[in-house]
């Protein structure tokens, strides 16, 4: 089941969805695949919020 846009996952959790994420707190995206592990942000932890499908 495709998870919705909006959803939220956090640094070191698996990525629910393939797509593009955001960090919380930065402005740049990046796109990660399901089942990754949820990076780091400038070395910080954070949360990330998927924008879109890729």
């Amino acid at each position: 089941m495709t998870k919705p846009i909006g959803t939220t996952a956090r640094t070191g959790e698996t990525c629910p969805e393939f797509g593009v994420w955001k960090p919380a707190n930065g402005s740049t995206t990046a796109p990660i695949a399901k089942g990754n592990r949820m990076p780091p942000y400038n070395g910080s932890a954070t949360i990330w919020t998927l924008m879109r499908y890729a």
